[in-house]
């Protein structure tokens, strides 16, 4: 009867605890769409967790604000993340599955290469970068913000560390046999297989992606090419007599849809690749 009672207790604390975790995490997403809701002048006032009426009012300003084109920044961000998104994951998948599956004199080298890139803040290479893109053409255009997200070793790890726990090497082994050319293999066979990694880590690099405010304030100058963060920023930072807090609370809860959409399509997927469920046999 005591261990019973004793598991019962724990699991009401476990229970208050993950309600206290989840309500901590909701609050301040809760306190966003309540903010959108207001306009300035009442927000001015103080904070209230009553909704109000002016929801529709700051939706109509952010689309009609000529100066500041809102949704086309949604845009640009969706094209910069989606495609990013699709190269580091296709493109960390197949170096990754070349390192694991082919042996090659090098093959430590160049994973120690890879991961040495791993530990490289970004702003080191900020301003080489900037002249290579300069000289190149490409200095004031989303591809910038694309092209290199096809070398990222964080993704190239996870998907090698998965690939080690899920794919059995005689399983390539038996369709080099069968006659199956090496890209088809890992189309055909290495990618179905590793979609719970690809689902996850393109969730991460999307939201990166898309939250992403350093190197697209470098590169971008024209307000039409211009991401979400950096739109965001340039009106935080406008004429104090022309802010308008709730037009930035409607741009904020805006601009975090597609991420919600991106979240909800292939958060399924979390769970099986995190725990690199696969098994060897």
């Amino acid at each position: 009867m005591k261990t019973n009672s004793g598991k019962h207790v724990m699991s009401i604390f476990a229970h208050i605890v993950l309600i206290l975790l989840s309500f901590m995490c909701l609050f301040f997403f809760a306190i966003l769409l309540i903010n959108a809701t207001h306009s300035h002048a009442e927000l001015q006032k103080g904070f209230s967790i009553i909704p109000g009426k002016h929801f529709l009012d700051n939706l109509r300003s952010v689309a009609n604000d000529g100066s500041f084109p809102m949704f086309r920044g949604i845009i640009n961000s969706v094209i910069v993340s989606g495609c990013s998104a699709a190269l580091c994951t296709y493109f960390s998948s197949l170096t990754a599955y070349g390192i694991y599956a082919y042996d090659f004199k090098g093959k430590k080298v160049a994973f120690t290469f890879i991961m040495a890139i791993l530990v490289m803040p970004t702003q080191v290479t900020a301003m080489g970068f900037l002249r290579l893109i300069t000289k190149m053409g490409m200095y004031d255009s989303l591809l910038p913000l694309i092209i290199p997200s096809i070398a990222s070793p964080a993704v190239f790890y996870f998907m090698y560390s998965y690939l080690q726990s899920s794919l059995p090497l005689s399983l390539v082994e038996a369709a080099r046999i069968d006659g199956s050319g090496e890209f088809h293999t890992f189309n055909r066979i290495v990618l179905p297989i590793m979609k719970p990694a690809i689902a996850v880590q393109a969730i991460f690099t999307f939201v990166g992606s898309w939250n992403n405010y350093f190197v697209p304030a470098l590169v971008i100058q024209s307000k039409n090419k211009m991401t979400v963060p950096i739109l965001i920023a340039t009106l935080r930072g406008a004429d104090y007599m022309n802010f308008d807090m709730g037009k930035i609370y409607m741009m904020i809860t805006v601009a975090i849809v597609p991420i919600i959409i991106v979240y909800l399509l292939l958060s399924k997927y979390i769970i099986a690749g995190v725990t690199l469920g696969g098994v060897k046999e």
